[in-house]
Parts: C-alpha cells; structure tokens; sequence
C-alpha cells in the first residue's frame, strides 16, 4: 500500500523551498536578463547562487557530489514547490535537460566521467544538452530512424550528422550525442551515446529556433556534426546500448516535467481564483457563477489527480520497479490535465490573462509543449495499447 503521509522532515524542506520561492525567486520574474531563448547565463548563475545559499541547490543530485540526494517522492514534493515560479526549476538546478542528465550520468558515467561532468553540473556550475532528435525524417517519436552516424576509426569514433530542438545548446559545456555506431565494416552496432565537449572541434549551430517556449537558457538548436572525432573513453555507457541506456533518463525525465509543471499550473490556478474573487459581474464576485466556478472546480480535480498519479509513479520509481508504463500514463495525463488547468485559469482572467500582468500568460506558452517532448501524447498512448494488446500492460 502507497504511504501518501509525507515525513516531518520532507514537510519541512517542502516548506522550506515554497518559502524560498516566494520570498526570494517570485521577485525576480520580471528580470530583464530574459528573452525568446531563455534567461541569461549569469542571471541563472545569479539564481544558484541564490539556491545553494538556502541549501537548496539540486534537491535531485547525488549526495556524494554536494546533491540533495532525495528519491523520487522526495523530488515530486520539491519540484512541485520550485515550479511555482517560472525561475524556480533554474534556481534549485532542476530544470530540462541537466535534471535528467545529472540522472542518466549517476547512473551510467564513469568514475572518471562523473568527476569532469557530474561534479560541476550538481554544483550548478555548468549546463548540458542532450542529442537525440534529428530533423528531415530522422529520430524523434521513432528512434530507430536515427542518422546521425558513429563510424569506429581507430581508437575512436568519427561522428557526422545533424540534431535539431536541441535544448540550452549555446553556452552548454558538454553534449550527450546519441548516434547510430558502425565498425570499420559498417555493421550496424547499435546506438550508442557520447559524452562530447560542446565546443569540440566538428560542432557547428546551424541555427537558433524561434519557439512558443522560452523558459529554457540557450533556447533551442539545430545542430551539425562534421567529423567531429571522439576518443573510446568519451563513450556513456558502453557501444550499442545507447538505447536501452535512454531508458534510464527518459522515463524519470517523463515524471520530473509533471512534477515541475503541477506547480506551474497550480500557480496559474492560485492566480485566477484570486482573481475570481475580487472581480465583480453582474451583481457578484464572478467565481459565484457557476461558468466560472466550475472551471475552478475542474482545476482542483485536474490538481488533485495529477499530484497522485506522480506520486503513485514516483513511489513505483522508489521500490527499483522500472514503472514505464505508469511514467507514460502519468505524462500524458499530467501534460494534457494541467494545459487544461492553465488554459481555464488565462480564461477564467479574461482580457488580462492575454497580457503579461500576471505569470499567466507566460505559463500557456511555456506548457503546451509539455504535451510533445519526451514523447508526445500520441506516442505513449501508441506504447500503452501495445502493451495492452501484448499483455504486458
């Protein structure tokens, strides 16, 4: 049976890290040092800064290299928290895609390799970005279709293609590439993924994509690899299991965004109940209409019912169950039930939800494409029909 009762001392942090959020990080929304491709790298640095000194700074970061170390009840309770604020998941370092690369290198890396890249990435001293999907018909929902190629040459590997929705690309310091491998034969070896420095010789951004989101930094790439040559050490994991490495960042990944994105929308929600009782229409506050009112009565649910399919997901997680099909349901659920919530919030606000008096506004953009990467809806629900038609559901 799932516990939902949380411990004194995740009560504690909880509280702790919604205080820190609101006294410190709400007041910094309206920071200039923000644009169409994110915030700026030393107002995020500005914003760890902030994170370490309150203790913080990578709630999800292994202990041993200065990480909060929670599992990942722990993390669905703080990240709820740090997402109320469309700065909070930078500040604590929890933000797409270094949470779940910091995941995928605790798990994967070398000793050697988590000492470079691990150590400073927990310390939020540097970003990463991950390489996988690719433009004109290569990998995206489907990654067996991937194009990128690893060619064996000696002691390494020479690594040619093209990734595009790249995220936090410029000014990241290290690149997972994930790449088809090829022997000195051309046998097919499988996938394999590559830990590459992001301004290694061959890497070339070809361009810098608008994007209705812009709560990332370094917004989103398309990027070329042209002979970029790597040696046998830069290899994560090991050559051909590039794929079923994913597995290990992309399922937790899935769970981590609906952690952020509830206390988003739980935001937008505080927002326009706010408002629904202070505006007056046709003899009463508008919240006293039932048009209104059950919008409000929807968001709760809509709240209430994402919290307990993360939670029922991350305490799977917990007990070393690999939860795939629980981590799919809960994203697709959680990134349509929550779009709802924010989408009734900005109507609920009426012509002021449309313009940037409140957070509102940002909020709808940057969520809807919480309902494609990662996996669209479509996609996991492809995934989930197999598994039941298979009987493995």
């Amino acid at each position: 049976m799932i516990d939902f009762e949380l411990p004194p001392e995740l009560v504690e942090l909880r509280d702790r890290t919604r205080r820190f959020i609101a006294d410190e990080i709400v007041p910094l929304e309206k920071d200039k040092r923000q644009g169409a491709h994110g915030p700026s790298e030393d107002f995020r640095l500005e914003l760890v800064a902030l994170a370490r000194n309150a203790g913080l700074l990578s709630p999800h970061g292994p202990s041993e290299w200065g990480g909060l170390g929670l599992d990942h009840r722990g993390m669905a309770v703080v990240f709820e928290e740090a997402g109320y604020s469309t700065l909070g998941p930078l500040a604590l370092n929890i933000q797409a895609p270094d949470e779940g690369n910091t995941n995928l290198l605790h798990k994967i890396a070398s000793p050697e390799q988590k000492q470079r890249w691990l150590k400073p990435l927990v310390e939020g001293k540097i970003r990463t970005i991950f390489s996988m999907t690719e433009p004109d018909g290569g990998a995206g929902s489907d990654p067996s279709l991937m194009k990128t190629v690893a060619r064996k040459k000696g002691n390494g590997f020479v690594i040619d293609g093209r990734k595009w929705l790249i995220t936090g690309a410029p000014g990241a310091s290290v690149n997972i590439i994930m790449a088809k491998t090829l022997d000195e034969a051309g046998t097919d070896l499988g996938a394999t993924m590559f830990l590459v420095p992001a301004d290694a010789p061959g890497i070339r951004m070809v361009r810098l994509l608008d994007t209705l989101d812009t709560n990332s930094p370094g917004g989103h790439a398309e990027l070329a690899f042209e002979g970029v040559q790597v040696t046998a050490d830069q290899v994560l994991g090991e050559v051909g299991h590039g794929f079923r490495n994913a597995q290990v960042r992309l399922a937790p990944a899935r769970l981590t965004h609906c952690m952020r994105w509830l206390g988003a929308a739980r935001r937008a929600n505080d927002i326009a109940v706010a408002y629904a009782g202070r505006r007056h229409a046709f003899g009463k506050p508008i919240g006293q209409h039932q048009g209104v009112g059950f919008m409000l009565a929807d968001n709760m649910m809509d709240l209430h019912l994402s919290r307990l399919s993360i939670w029922h997901a991350a305490w799977l997680l917990d007990q070393h169950e690999q939860a795939r099909n629980e981590t799919s349901m809960a994203k697709v659920f959680c990134s349509e039930a929550l779009s709802r919530v924010v989408d009734r919030s900005l109507q609920v606000l009426g012509g002021m939800g449309i313009t940037s008096d409140t957070v509102v506004e940002r909020i709808y953009r940057d969520i809807r494409p919480f309902r494609i990467y990662d996996g669209p809806s479509e996609v996991h629900r492809f995934a989930l029909a197999r598994s039941i038609m298979t009987g493995k559901a």
